[in-house]
């Protein structure tokens, strides 16, 4: 039992190290000094491609008029730019306040709002979107074949800089390019909170994927915020889907395209603050990764090609983090009652978390300075307990892709 014990605990240690490490340091040494040498557009070149806009919305009034404005504010060719909304059973202000946008803002833009009564998830929102889009386009240039066309998918909270569409847009002149991400930003951060913690793990998450899109052109899936995607490589999302660009980008990476991120291609989106707001998010995000994983399971199973390298490095081990550190836990605890180094190692895990948990949770109450250390010990650990409980969410079945708002003040 012991050496049993002993294998789990390297194991998972191992596993953690490398995910986190490891792998990360290995994406930074063969990006190193590149930079993409594909054919791109220039912001005035004629065969820019065709943008249709796809943004699905559920009682979005805080922020649903300044995303429309900021899509206004897009370098890009009017003539070239098509904006469609999709009201997901919004009950609030969300319909009066996308109306209204439409008919100040879009007089030469070409816009579309679907309202739909009946709540029914994102997916099939943004499948109906698509292909209105892909019905419109056809119609409107079907005298020009040559001309691309791009979906842009993106969600009401995340706000575009001036140039975001066409530093997306630019890179489609290859043909070999099937999806590229933003570079998503929080603002709002404060001293207290995980908002702080959440930005430092997004900012590795966004060097990370570029390093991918640097080394060999195979991003592990974008944020999901804002990205861009070739209009006859969407599918039509399967149904209650969770995490669905996931879904989507990685099946262009199954056929062949690639898949990068832009770092110029800025966007923003207000942090979340509560370790509760964010717990829920990411026990969804967890179910639908594992949704996934069960569609992808063969890439993962034998990861010798460099998709299957990436995927069950970068995404697969990540998605079983919380039972590596579970497993930690559990067999440094066994070993303790052993060996005098296990036992230090299980009491400083215990210590430290107990720390992190402790002050976190005091230190609003009691006013007690932050400490980002403590921070980061306690948004890692507890992200990782979402990872578990989404896993058993989605074993039990996942009957609905419907979605609660993440509160972002």
């Amino acid at each position: 039992m012991q050496q049993i014990a002993q294998v789990i605990f390297w194991v998972s240690a191992s596993a953690l190290a490398y995910t986190y490490l490891l792998y990360p340091l290995l994406m930074w040494l063969l990006a190193r000094g590149r930079r993409f040498q594909h054919a791109q557009y220039l912001p005035n070149d004629p065969d820019l491609p065709v943008v249709s806009v796809l943004m699905a919305a559920h009682n979005e009034e805080r922020v649903i008029g300044e995303k429309l404005y900021s899509l206004t504010q897009q370098e890009y060719p009017p003539e070239k730019l098509r904006i469609y909304v999709g009201s997901d059973g919004s009950t609030d202000r969300t319909n009066d306040l996308v109306a209204q946008a439409f008919d100040i803002h879009f007089p030469l833009l070409h816009a579309h709002f679907s309202l739909f009564q009946e709540r029914r998830g994102k997916p099939p929102v943004i499948n109906d979107l698509a292909a209105l889009a892909k019905a419109d386009f056809e119609r409107l240039y079907a005298g020009k074949p040559a001309l691309r066309h791009l979906f842009v998918l993106t969600d009401a909270s995340v706000m575009l800089e001036p140039q975001t569409l066409y530093r997306l847009a630019r890179h489609f002149k290859d043909d070999r390019i099937g999806a590229v991400d933003t570079h998503l930003r929080g603002k709002g951060l404060r001293p207290k909170g995980i908002s702080h913690s959440e930005q430092q793990y997004l900012s590795a998450e966004v060097r990370l994927k570029h390093w991918e899109s640097l080394a060999w052109g195979q991003m592990m899936g974008p944020f999901g915020g804002c990205y861009a995607l070739r209009a006859d490589l969407f599918e039509p999302i399967p149904p209650r889907s969770l995490v669905d660009d996931f879904w989507l980008v990685f099946r262009a990476l199954e056929r062949g395209y690639r898949a990068i991120n832009d770092l110029e291609a800025v966007c923003y989106e207000v942090a979340t603050h509560r370790m509760s707001d964010e717990y829920r998010r990411k026990k969804r995000i967890a179910a639908g990764s594992f949704q996934n994983l069960a569609r992808f399971w063969r890439w993962a199973a034998l990861p010798i090609t460099r998709l299957g390298f990436g995927f069950f490095s970068h995404k697969v081990l990540r998605w079983f983090g919380g039972f590596f550190i579970a497993f930690l836990f559990l067999s440094a605890g066994y070993l303790a009652f052993f060996d005098l180094f296990y036992r230090l190692i299980f009491i400083g895990m215990l210590v430290g978390a107990g720390l992190a948990f402790g002050w976190y949770f005091l230190q609003n109450r009691f006013s007690l300075r932050p400490n980002r250390w403590l921070q980061n010990i306690a948004y890692f650990l507890a992200m990782n307990v979402a990872l578990i409980d989404g896993f058993f969410k989605w074993a039990r079945g996942i009957r609905s892709n419907t979605w609660q708002r993440t509160n972002r003040e």
